[in-house]
């Protein structure tokens, strides 16, 4: 396994979101990046957390962080273990009152909980050099992950519950 952390938040160019994971230790344009690609929703979310901001409301990942806290247990790390005709596989390692528990889990959702509680996030050597690309092919658009996230938190700010009843 290689240790790696969230590089960022990309558009391909059909305006897919992708998560950038980069192994730790090795420099921004060198070696190797994965990408993940993930929804809008996830997207959003882990880059919410990243900027150390909060919605007004708990976001599906912070419920999940509460609810595995609520119970005592807490989120010892993160493994991207395998993919799968494109599809990528995600385990979430959890210490409980109870002992050890290794849960399956969408790559997004695992890394959206493990940027808000810090918890070290792996990928397998095998996913790595069957995924990952040359970190120089990787172009970060900070500016425009910015504004969808300012866009975002204006959104939740002024969302009306009033404005989903049918």
């Amino acid at each position: 396994m290689v240790q790696v952390r969230v590089l960022g938040i990309a558009l391909d160019a059909a305006r897919q979101h992708i998560v950038l994971l980069k192994p730790i230790g090795e420099e921004s344009a060198e070696g190797r990046v994965l990408p993940i690609w993930i929804g809008e929703q996830e997207a959003t979310s882990i880059l919410i957390a990243l900027g150390g901001d909060h919605a007004p409301r708990p976001l599906t990942h912070d419920l999940m962080v509460t609810l595995i806290e609520a119970v005592g247990g807490n989120i010892e790390r993160i493994d991207v273990t395998r993919i799968e005709e494109g599809t990528f596989y995600a385990e979430l390692t959890l210490v409980t009152p109870t002992g050890p528990l290794v849960i399956d889990s969408r790559p997004s959702d695992a890394i959206g909980m493990a940027v808000r509680v810090d918890a070290p996030l792996f990928v397998a050597e095998a996913v790595m050099d069957d995924a990952g690309i040359p970190a120089e092919m990787v172009e970060h658009h900070d500016s425009e992950d910015e504004e969808k996230l300012e866009e975002f938190k204006k959104f939740l700010e002024d969302v009306d519950p009033e404005d989903f009843q049918g």
